[in-house]
């Protein structure tokens, strides 16, 4: 049960009953959220039922059983992976972590192929992971992909002697020219993954690399203060000028992995960058995400919240069969918030809710520059979707939109000032051309 964008992330399920501006009504009068209830847009049913609710992931070929969740307190549902949904019998739908809200619709029954056993067989495997992506991908346009004539090709060389090996190399390579940071196919432990040609993506060893340079070479040695089990780093620099490097928006407490956990963590960390103190006298505030791997949405909107006064629309969400839902960043209240300049360096190894979060900051009132290169261009939640021989495939089905309607899947968010990111002759050289134009830009 998957509903947020980080790959790392878990979730608990959250049954919780509509508010409102009513006085509260008494248990025997709550609505109940008992019931089959179709996502959507995420071609997804969930069943609620006797304290226990169950997900079955559907296409027009195909149900299959998702994962279940047990009732640990009224209206509260914790799954085996953790995932926290909240679930109001006006009909809507949200995850903790994730962005907004998903639209719920009550229906009289469980479609009739849920009351089927799945065939296992290798074509049938192909039709599910084909239709999967026929009915939920965004991009196969923009990306001048045809997916029916890549049935054509493909459907033609599985058959009921096809080995596992052979289908999982064929759905590589069907998913291969998608170039898609995104699009995941599973099987056991090994897994086909790619991101967008010319770009790397985020890892330990390259994290690691950065933090090195950065230290010795930005910060002239000084050692920045670390949280969020190092996942955020601050330090101060010179002239009033304060540096943020923020390396994923997920796995910020290791020993919890609920999204209050990590949003603790969070509110830890800039509760010491933002303090009272330091809001007052920044003068500018370089925002370092070059090397992100993606996480939760609902971080990246927390830290937004921190650096306005003034309301407004961080970006669009929708499927092809949903409308945009607007997605908003309110000032923090009770908290210091900085609303002064703002220059975040992005490259193409900002991933996920790294770029959610640079997309957040573009209507941000005040001034705020983009400096680097082009983030990686994945936005989307990840849909996880069960095949009936045990195989998975994960797909985006979600466009984040920008007040004009544009998106930046495939391309990533441009920077306004273009440098080099971490190349090896900026390494080799010493030098770090996006945190220099940074400075320069926030004098």
């Amino acid at each position: 049960m998957r509903y947020t964008s980080s790959k790392a992330a878990t979730a608990v399920v959250t049954l919780a009953l509509a508010g409102g501006a009513i006085a509260p009504a008494t248990a025997a009068q709550r609505p109940s959220v008992d019931g089959v209830w179709r996502v959507d847009g995420y071609g997804t049913v969930l069943s609620i039922a006797d304290g226990r609710l169950q997900e079955y992931q559907t296409t027009a070929v195909s149900c299959l059983k998702g994962d279940s969740a047990k009732e640990t307190a009224r209206g509260v549902y914790r799954a085996a992976d953790g995932t926290v949904l909240t679930v109001r019998p006006e009909g809507s739908l949200h995850a903790a972590g994730s962005a907004g809200d998903r639209k719920l619709r009550r229906v009289a029954r469980l479609p009739e192929s849920c009351g089927r056993r799945m065939p296992k067989d290798p074509v049938t495997a192909f039709d599910v992971f084909w239709q999967s992506f026929e009915e939920n991908y965004p991009f196969f346009a923009a990306k001048g992909i045809d997916w029916h004539a890549v049935r054509d090709t493909y459907r033609p060389k599985v058959h009921a002697d096809t080995t596992r090996d052979e289908l999982f190399a064929l759905f590589s390579e069907m998913a291969k020219p998608l170039y898609d940071a995104h699009v995941l196919v599973l099987d056991g432990d090994r897994h086909f993954y790619q991101v967008r040609p010319g770009t790397v993506a985020p890892g330990e060893a390259l994290d690691a690399k950065v933090k090195k340079h950065i230290v010795r070479r930005d910060l002239k040695g000084q050692k920045p203060r670390e949280f969020a089990n190092g996942r955020i780093s601050h330090a101060d620099l010179p002239g009033g000028r304060g540096y943020l490097r923020i390396s994923g928006f997920a796995a910020y407490d290791k020993g919890d992995p609920s999204y209050a956990a990590q949003l603790a963590e969070l509110d830890k960390a800039l509760d010491t960058v933002l303090s009272p103190e330091r809001t007052a006298a920044l003068k500018g505030l370089i925002i370092d995400l070059r090397i992100n791997g993606g996480g939760s949405d609902a971080l990246g909107l927390h830290i937004a919240e921190r650096l306005t006064d003034t309301p407004y629309v961080a970006y669009r969400k929708r499927t092809q069969y949903t409308r945009p839902q607007p997605i908003a960043v309110r000032p923090a209240q009770g908290v210091p918030r900085y609303t002064g300049p703002v220059a975040v360096l992005t490259g193409g190894s900002t991933v996920s809710a790294g770029e959610t979060f640079t997309q957040a900051l573009m209507d941000r009132p005040g001034r705020t520059v983009r400096i680097g290169e082009a983030t990686q261009g994945v936005f989307s939640d990840v849909m996880q979707r069960k095949l009936p021989n045990g195989m998975e495939a994960w797909l985006p089905n979600e466009e984040f939109l920008t007040r004009s309607g544009r998106t930046f899947d495939g391309t990533g968010i441009p920077p306004h000032l273009r440098t080099p990111v971490f190349t090896e002759e900026e390494f080799a050289k010493n030098r770090d051309s996006a945190f220099d134009a940074a400075v320069a830009a926030l004098r």
